[in-house]
């Protein structure tokens, strides 16, 4: 990797500040937990069912922020901000109907999905309150993902970045007030989380309606190229997110042991993860930019420069764990036979990072091509012909956790072949703006 590129200035400049919006989010989290967690073993096992599926739903439905950044980014690099602010209205249209229903079905399946999950007794019961109270947010929380896709999309990050801590930081203060001022308990946490997200969503209202449109009105035909790229990318995301319920059900059944291994070294990828879409998203937004300023050559000289970034970085975490092999996994538990099984996984997931890298750099690079079928087709490609066989060969052939993150190591492998076969035919580097 080259020491200095022109590049990586803009690289810096967008990844840093989407690195903050990014870790905002989990970080409330653990603020969010720490204080349901003094409550009681029941209002903190409820938190966790209820923010599973309220998590889930906010997670398949992140391509209102990577299908607005790929086609903002796009007419913006080509001057057109009129067209530009029109997608931002009919993002800010799309998001608003979807949160809706979303919130109709949480609130009206609230039972069924807590037991589907497994929430009984008392902790269903909380689990079904928080669930309803906090499906209302949900509206608002979509708007959020329109609006930072359509500000990341005309390269300021800087504005989403203030919004989200802001709308963060007043959520843990409301927690305090709400939870122990009020004495709402468990109903407080959830209502803290909804005042947040709707005075988020207002601020980004404000964003989308700002940008300049000759109209705001509701279209279905404009709506139609947002919804087919995001219908792609919900495609991916679902295909992803199910290879990990997959993962956690059959080690369910292969025991506890060998299930919080794989929480622990989930969740250090999920963590490691972050800085990774950082590169991504500043990838999304160059990339698109260029090849709508009729660049192609420039498109590809710079996403080669953040794919050299993100293979470095994962270079980086993956000799990181592997120094830590005999310390992080004792920093979440004490038990030597959890300790043992995610000992047995860690070489794996250390010496996937740099693969991951370049995966994540490859995928903001064809986001912001408008590359999203290929994508789409290539994740299922991985998950149902690589993961899905070898996770439930694992559980059949007694291979153990070992045996399903080998299945992850292969479902990485085949997404990074596919993507830098891709990469390399040059068919994404699509210049100038789409018709309108």
């Amino acid at each position: 990797m080259p020491l200095r590129s022109h590049y990586d200035r803009d690289i810096v400049r967008l990844a840093v500040p989407a690195l903050g919006a990014l870790a905002a989010e989990p970080l409330y989290l653990l603020a969010d937990t720490a204080m349901v967690g003094h409550l009681g073993t029941d209002q903190l096992a409820a938190l966790a069912i209820a923010a599973t599926l309220l998590s889930g739903a906010f997670t398949l439905f992140n391509f209102l922020t990577y299908g607005t950044t790929a086609q903002v980014a796009r007419y913006h690099g080509a001057g057109e901000e009129v067209v530009a602010g029109r997608i931002a209205a009919q993002a800010l249209w799309l998001s608003t109907g979807i949160g809706v229903l979303l919130t109709a079905l949480l609130a009206g399946l609230a039972v069924p999905l807590v037991d589907l999950v497994g929430g009984d007794g008392n902790v269903g019961e909380l689990a079904v309150m928080y669930l309803r109270i906090g499906s209302l947010g949900l509206p608002f929380a979509l708007i959020a993902l329109a609006g930072q896709g359509f500000l990341r999309g005309v390269s300021d990050l800087r504005t989403p970045l203030v919004i989200v801590v802001v709308a963060n930081a007043v959520n843990v203060l409301l927690n305090v007030v709400f939870i122990y001022g009020f004495g709402w308990g468990l109903a407080g946490s959830a209502w803290a989380t909804v005042v947040s997200q709707a005075g988020m969503g207002a601020a980004f209202v404000r964003a989308l309606l700002a940008a300049p449109a000759d109209s705001r009105r509701p279209s279905l035909a404009r709506m139609r190229p947002l919804a087919r790229i995001g219908g792609e990318i919900f495609v991916r995301t679902a295909a992803l997110y199910g290879s990990f319920l997959v993962a956690s059900a059959v080690l369910a059944r292969v025991g506890k042991d060998s299930l919080a291994a794989h929480q622990i070294a989930f969740q250090l990828f999920v963590f490691l993860a972050l800085v990774l879409d950082a590169i991504a998203i500043a990838g999304q937004v160059i990339v698109g930019s260029t090849l709508g300023a009729g660049d192609a050559e420039a498109a590809h000289s710079a996403a080669r420069r953040m794919i050299e970034w993100a293979v470095a970085a994962g270079a980086v975490f993956g000799l990181m764990m592997l120094a830590l092999i005999d310390v992080l996994p004792r920093a979440f538990t004490s038990d030597p036979a959890v300790i043992d099984r995610a000992q047995e996984i860690w070489p794996l997931f250390a010496l996937m990072q740099p693969a991951n890298g370049a995966v994540f750099a490859l995928d903001g690079i064809l986001i912001g091509a408008g590359d999203t079928r290929f994508l789409m087709f290539g994740m299922l490609a991985a998950a149902l012909g690589v993961f899905v066989p070898v996770a439930l060969l694992s559980l059949a052939l007694d291979w153990g956790i070992v045996g399903v993150w080998a299945g992850l190591v292969g479902l990485i492998g085949v997404r990074l072949v596919t993507c830098a076969w891709r990469f390399s035919s040059r068919r994404w580097a699509l210049v100038g703006a789409p018709r309108h």
